[in-house]
C-alpha cells in the first residue's frame, strides 16, 4: 500500500505540467524581450547616438519599471489570483515592447522601455509561485528550474532574432517581434485554474493584502534581507555580464556585431545546464549549501575570466561562466517560495526579487561609468566581490528550507 501511494506521489499531474509550460514559455517570452535590448545596444547606440552611459541608462529604466511592476503586480496577484495577473503582466511587456520599435528619439524610447519592465517585473515571481504552489515539494526547485530554463530559451531567441531580422531589416523590426508574446496571453488565461493552496485561501476570505508578513519578526526580516542581497547580486551579476558582455565584444575586440552571438549562444548553453543541474542539486543536497558552492566558484571564476585577452577563450569559457553564475536562477522560484505564506508568496517572490533586479539596474549605470574610465572588462571584473557577499548572506540570514511544506 505504501508503494503505490508513492508511486502516485510521484505522479506528475495534467495540471501541474499545464502550469510548468504556462511559467515556462511566459519566461521565455520575458527573456525574449529583455535581452533583446543587451544584443541591440550597439544598433541602437548609431541610430540615436547614445553613449555607454545613455545605454546603461537604458537598462536601469527597464529595470527600475521591473520594481514597480514586480511589487504592484506581486500584490495583486496575492488578491485576485495567479493566473489573471500573470495574463496581465505578459500584455503589458508586450505592447510597449511593440511601442519600442517606433520610438522616433531615446527619449520616447527610454519611456516605452520603463512602461515594458512594468509587466517583465511582473511575470517573473507570479510565474514562480503558479508552479511552486503546484508542484510537490520533493520536486518543487527542479520544476522551478525549468521555469528559470525558459528565460535562456529567450536569451536565445533574442539572439537569432537581432542576427537574422534586426541586422537585415534593422532593431526596429527585432523590437516588433516582442508583440507576438500578446497572442500568448489568450492561450494562458484559456482552462488554467487557480493552485488549490490560493483557492481555499480565497474561499475563506483571506486573500488579503498581507506584504507586512515579509517583516512580522525579527527571523523572517533577516531572511527578507538576506534574500534580497541574494536577488540584487544575481541580478547584477547577469545584466552585468549579458547586456555587456557583446558589446565589450564588439568595441574591445573591434569584431563585427553578428560574431556576437556565438559568445551569446555559448554562454547561455551553459546556464542552460547550470540551471537544470543546480535545480537538482538544491532538491538533493538543499537550498544553501548549493548556493553557497556556487558563489563561491562564480566570484573566482569571473575574475580569472575577465583577465583573459583572447576573445577565442572568452567565447568557449563563456559557457563555463554561465554555468555557475546564472546556474543558481534556477533555484530562486522555489527559494523564496518556501519562505512565505500562501497569502504574501507572490509578493514576496515579486518584491525581493525584483528589488533585486532594481539594484541591479542601478549598479548598470556604474558599469557604464567605469567602462568609459577604465574598460568594460575592468567593470565587469569587480562583479567578483559581489558573489561573495551573496555567500554571506546564506551564511548567516538564509535558513534551509529543503522538503518545506507550503502553508
Amino acid at each position: 500500500m505504501n508503494i503505490d501511494v508513492t508511486k502516485q506521489n510521484e505522479q506528475i499531474t495534467p495540471y501541474q505540467k499545464r502550469t510548468l509550460f504556462a511559467s515556462t514559455v511566459g519566461y521565455a517570452l520575458d527573456g525574449l524581450d529583455m535581452m533583446i535590448l543587451g544584443v541591440c545596444f550597439s544598433l541602437i547606440a548609431t541610430s540615436f547616438n547614445l553613449t555607454k552611459t545613455d545605454l546603461g541608462t537604458l537598462t536601469s529604466a527597464t529595470l527600475l519599471g521591473a520594481v514597480l511592476g514586480g511589487i504592484f503586480f506581486g500584490i495583486l496577484a496575492d488578491k485576485y489570483g495567479r493566473v489573471r495577473v500573470f495574463s496581465w503582466t505578459i500584455l503589458i511587456f508586450s505592447v510597449f515592447t511593440g511601442f519600442c520599435a517606433i520610438s522616433p528619439n531615446y527619449e520616447c524610447f527610454l519611456i516605452f522601455r520603463f512602461l515594458s519592465g512594468l509587466g517583465l517585473g511582473g511575470e517573473f515571481g507570479i510565474g514562480m509561485t503558479l508552479v511552486s504552489e503546484s508542484w510537490p515539494k520533493h520536486k518543487r526547485s527542479r520544476a522551478t528550474s525549468i521555469v528559470a530554463l525558459g528565460f535562456q530559451v529567450g536569451i536565445i531567441l533574442a539572439a537569432l532574432t537581432v542576427n537574422f531580422i534586426g541586422e537585415v531589416h534593422g532593431w526596429r523590426w527585432a523590437f516588433a517581434m516582442g508583440v507576438l508574446p500578446a497572442l500568448f496571453v489568450a492561450w494562458t488565461r484559456k482552462g488554467l485554474k487557480e493552485p488549490e493552496i490560493w483557492q481555499n485561501l480565497k474561499d475563506q476570505n483571506q486573500n488579503n493584502i498581507a506584504i507586512s508578513k515579509l517583516f512580522k519578526n525579527p527571523r523572517i526580516t533577516a531572511t527578507t534581507i538576506g534574500l534580497t542581497i541574494a536577488c540584487a547580486v544575481q541580478n547584477f551579476g547577469f545584466y552585468g555580464i549579458m547586456v555587456w558582455m557583446p558589446n565589450m565584444i564588439a568595441s574591445e575586440y573591434h569584431l563585427p556585431f553578428k560574431n556576437t552571438m556565438f559568445w551569446t549562444i555559448s554562454t547561455t548553453i551553459g546556464m542552460s545546464l547550470g540551471i537544470l543541474i543546480f535545480g537538482w542539486l538544491c532538491d538533493k543536497f538543499g537550498r544553501r549549501p548549493s548556493y553557497i558552492v556556487f558563489l563561491f566558484v562564480s566570484a573566482v571564476s569571473i575574475w580569472f575570466y575577465f583577465q583573459q585577452k583572447e576573445v577565442t577563450i572568452l567565447i568557449l569559457f563563456g559557457s563555463v561562466i554561465g554555468f555557475f553564475v546564472n546556474g543558481m536562477m534556477g533555484g530562486y522560484g522555489a527559494l523564496l517560495a518556501e519562505h512565505y505564506t500562501t497569502d504574501a508568496r507572490s509578493s514576496a517572490e515579486n518584491i525581493i526579487f525584483n528589488i533585486g533586479r532594481g539594484i541591479a539596474g542601478i549598479s548598470q549605470v556604474l558599469i557604464a561609468y567605469l567602462a568609459t574610465i577604465y574598460s568594460i572588462s575592468y567593470a565587469l571584473a569587480l562583479l567578483s566581490g559581489a558573489y561573495l557577499l551573496s555567500a554571506a548572506s546564506f551564511i548567516f540570514l538564509i535558513p534551509e528550507t529543503k522538503g518545506k511544506a507550503l502553508e
